[in-house]
């Protein structure tokens, strides 16, 4: 599936933006500021990132810029109606195309469908996979395997899971993890990211009870260990 980062600090159109997105088959994931939508980067790119210039903190530019720094994806960059100048900077830095506020999300869909289109063979198709410890995640295929035996996970247990692997070695929050797979850091209970987080440990671990690949960093959140 697609994948679309959307960084917008107005929750209102980033809402706006994640539900029109996802009714169109994409995958859509949702930053806040500039240094959250680099850290969801990493290590596995989403396919296209809609950027808005105007962020608290890290700037606008100076996401794109690292952006073009490392990856070749397509970006839309977000701006003002009366912020010509970001538009030059930003399509000088390598932007794909640029939408000004207030805008047509019909428009936004259509431009983003013909820039996918016209994305390299080689970005479309490009292997994307997780791996930590005896787990391997293909992302394209929705597949897992333990030591090369395939694992059957249910939808929210293979987002948790590629959330973890995406930052193996690094502490994820509860209300990261949350806000990721269940699109928002108020859903429900959080003993829900608990439950999940037991059964993927019955899937992937030696001894659930005592694991050493997914560990808990009590008071904080949850990480997947780079070595046991």
């Amino acid at each position: 599936m697609t994948s679309i980062l959307v960084v917008e600090d107005e929750e209102t159109l980033a809402e706006s933006l994640r539900y029109t997105l996802t009714r169109e088959g994409y995958r859509v994931s949702v930053a806040g500021d500039g240094r959250s939508a680099l850290d969801r980067m990493t290590p596995v790119p989403p396919d296209l990132v809609v950027l808005d210039l105007m962020l608290p903190g890290l700037g606008g530019l100076d996401v794109l810029r690292h952006i073009r720094a490392s990856w070749a994806i397509p970006v839309v960059v977000v701006t003002a109606k009366d912020a010509e100048a970001d538009v030059v900077a930003g399509l000088e830095l390598g932007a794909d195309h640029y939408v000004t506020k207030p805008f047509s999300m019909r428009e936004l869909v259509s431009r983003i469908a013909a820039i996918l289109r016209r994305a390299p063979a080689s970005a479309r198709n490009r292997s994307r996979t997780l791996q930590g410890g005896p787990v391997f995640l293909d992302i394209d295929r929705h597949e897992v395997t333990r030591n090369g035996e395939p694992v059957e996970m249910r939808p929210k247990e293979f987002e948790l899971l590629e959330s973890l692997l995406a930052r193996k070695g690094r502490l994820v929050s509860r209300e990261t993890l949350l806000e990721e797979v269940w699109e928002s850091p108020f859903y429900g209970d959080a003993k829900t990211l608990d439950v999940h987080i037991g059964r993927l440990r019955e899937k992937v671990e030696d001894d659930p009870r005592s694991p050493q690949w997914i560990v808990t960093v009590r008071g904080m959140g949850y990480k997947f260990n780079d070595r046991a």
